[in-house]
Parts: C-alpha cells; structure tokens; sequence
C-alpha cells in the first residue's frame, strides 16, 4: 500500500498573506475615510474640532439622534442634502459652543 504524504502548509506565508490583505484592507479604510472628511467639507475644521466632533459622535447613545444622523448621511449620500461646512447652527450631538481661546494655532496635529 502506497502513502501519499500531503506538502505541508506554509503558516508562515499564509499569515503573510493575511497580514498583507490586512494592512490593504486598513489603508483603503483610511483612504476613504479621508474622502469622506473632504467631501463632507469637515476639512476645513482643525484635527481638534473634527476629533471633538467625532468624540461626540461615538458616544451617543441616543438612538432617535443616531437615526436622524444617519438619515441625514443616507440623504447626503444621495446627492440630496450637501451643506457647505463649516455652519456655526450645526447641531453635533448638543454640545457646547467651542471656546474662541482654546484653539491650537495649527490644525495640523491629532486625528490619525
């Protein structure tokens, strides 16, 4: 009787391969993400207004505000509701106005 022996599997490359489509897959996140920001004209907000924003954003609880965010998003998506930011009236989960003082010189650090 004759034993085929099976080529072992390469763990090393397989995980490779997987590390590889996972640093793929991050970068296209980031990529897009940064489309978002810029389509959106959240670029125009300094790294600490949008990190703030986006705080705020992450942790709402409120279900009816998260549905009217995305329905809004939905609507923006569509082509239908593209408001030019920055606009002061812009409700971002109910916080406070922002401090006229306690804002950095450069927008240029941060959000990563």
């Amino acid at each position: 009787m004759e034993m085929m022996m099976r080529k072992p599997r390469n763990y090393d490359a397989e995980l490779k391969a997987l590390e590889d489509k996972a640093r793929e897959l991050k970068i296209r996140k980031v990529q897009q993400l940064g489309e978002l920001v810029i389509a959106t004209g959240a670029d125009t907000l300094t790294a600490e207004e949008l990190a703030g924003a986006l705080v705020v954003l992450a942790e709402t609880t409120d279900a009816g505000r998260r549905e009217a965010w995305a329905k809004r998003g939905a609507a923006f998506f569509r082509g239908r509701s593209r408001r030019p930011a920055p606009a002061p009236d812009r409700d971002i989960g109910g916080t406070a106005p922002r401090p006229g003082g306690a804002q950095p010189a450069s927008g240029a650090t941060g959000a990563a």
